[in-house]
């Protein structure tokens, strides 16, 4: 073969390929890149973290609009069933259950004496009983709402002396002393109280907290429904995991302390008439362990 018609052939060769090679790109440019795997954010490891709430939320329609429809067998026309929430037991055995059809609403971390009263009243109003998981140091620091919280109806919950995540890490000994000096604090308030149960703070449950507070007569209490109330996310969203979420037998976990609980407060306004008339609502019974 000539040579001018070799190097005419590698001249074609060469066209081709750049010409192949820039539609390559093109075409890469023109599609969308790939969205990055994980969000690279790394959870924290230390909670409750508490923080302000968000701006306020108007809800979108009268209580129950927009939150979650109640389940057929929760109608206020059919018979409540007898079922528990969960017929397994919560961790080591504690309760998440009222073991009827009942509901129990719990509030922890109080009392505060700028949201436990706001709590009160709003549970006052609508004739309901609640629990109240009270930490030690907020009870000797307020007593008159410990007398409050009981003078209400209400049931009284240990929920350790100055909410500590790793008690359960601790020893028996040191266990019972933060346990006893709870104890200690909320009866030096309401001498005639009964304190039947214990809530772990974080529910960070183990062996030696579970049998430390049954040795002190004590249920450990824990709960089969968390709006995460105390991560802020504003009143509506709290709702609307209370309302989707809640079945005949389930205790629901929230707090009247530890930070800005006016969307706890807010979201309780919507609640309380909607849980009305969907279940009957108990404070947690406290003639027996």
């Amino acid at each position: 073969m000539p040579a001018s018609t070799l190097r005419a052939a590698g001249m074609v060769t060469l066209v081709v390929a750049a010409l192949l090679g820039s539609a390559y790109a093109l075409g890469r440019s023109l599609m969308p890149e790939e969205p990055p795997r994980g969000n690279g954010v790394a959870a924290s490891v230390h909670a409750p973290h508490y923080g302000d709430q968000p701006p306020s939320t108007e809800f979108p329609g009268p209580p129950g609009g927009g939150y979650g429809e109640p389940s057929p067998d929760a109608s206020p026309s059919a018979p409540a069933p007898s079922r528990r929430a969960d017929d397994s037991e919560g961790p080591y055995g504690a309760e998440v259950s009222t073991g009827s059809a009942r509901i129990a609403l719990t509030f922890d971390d109080g009392p505060d004496p700028q949201w436990t009263p706001q709590v009160l009243a709003l549970l006052k109003e609508y004739g309901v009983k609640a629990t109240f998981c009270v930490v030690g140091e907020n009870a000797e620091a307020h007593p008159d709402l410990v007398q409050s919280i009981v003078a209400d109806g209400h049931t009284l919950c240990n929920h350790s002396w100055n909410h500590d995540i790793t008690l359960g890490e601790r020893s028996a000994g040191a266990i019972r002393d933060d346990l006893s000096r709870t104890n200690d604090a909320i009866l030096a308030a309401a001498p005639d109280a009964r304190i039947a149960y214990f809530r772990q703070p974080g529910g960070a449950w183990t062996y030696p907290v579970v049998s430390v507070c049954e040795e002190l007569g004590m249920t450990p209490l824990h709960w089969a429904v968390d709006p995460t109330d105390w991560q802020v996310p504003g009143a509506a969203k709290i709702a609307e995991v209370v309302l989707a979420e809640t079945r005949p037998g389930s205790i629901v976990l929230m707090h009247d302390a530890g930070g800005d609980r006016s969307g706890t407060v807010e979201a309780l306004q919507h609640l309380l008439p909607e849980l009305l008339q969907r279940f009957q609502l108990e404070a947690l019974p406290t003639g027996t362990t």
